[in-house]
């Protein structure tokens, strides 16, 4: 099955407890690959133990915060958000290796963005860490906007923050 054929079947809808699974195979997925080579392997490590457990992702799950990308019963990405002082923040966007590049991702973003705009937030918020140029491109095409860069110290790059407005009237 080609990238578009199986992007044509994509479902796009909120998690549920029986996609618990497959949301953490996504992020074990990816994130050696997406971090590995920017941050080495013992920050993939910590990553996959913090942010990619039961316990990090059933209350993502549980509060209508995580989205996923779902081919049948087989989860390819998921978006998750939550709030950031007064701005709604993208915490995960990930979507399975093989499926990177057959508009997914934007699929996603675009489900976040328009959920948190008709929930009334004034702009979504969200970090990459400096090097990962993939991510910069795709936010940036999205209209994100740098506004900070926070360093984390002990060799990790540092996270650049990118903003982009939802509602003017804020």
């Amino acid at each position: 099955m080609t990238a578009a054929e199986v992007s044509q079947r994509v479902q796009i809808r909120e998690a549920v407890g029986d996609d618990l699974l497959g949301v953490i195979e996504v992020g074990r997925q990816t994130w050696p690959s997406t971090y590995g080579p920017i941050a080495g392997d013992d920050y993939v490590a910590m990553g996959l133990a913090k942010w990619w457990t039961a316990d990090a992702t059933i209350p993502a799950i549980r509060s209508g915060r995580a989205t996923v990308a779902a081919v049948g019963d087989q989860i390819i990405g998921v978006s998750v958000v939550g709030p950031l002082g007064d701005e709604i923040a993208l915490w995960k966007l990930y979507v399975l290796p093989e499926h990177q590049g057959s508009g997914v991702g934007s699929r996603l973003l675009r489900t976040a963005i328009s959920r948190a705009t008709d929930d009334g937030w004034k702009s979504m918020v969200l970090s990459y860490l400096d090097g990962n140029e993939n991510a910069a491109g795709f936010y940036a095409h999205f209209g994100f906007e740098f506004y900070e860069r926070e360093t984390a110290g002990s060799g990790v790059p540092d996270s650049i923050w990118v903003r982009r407005v939802l509602r003017e009237d804020a």
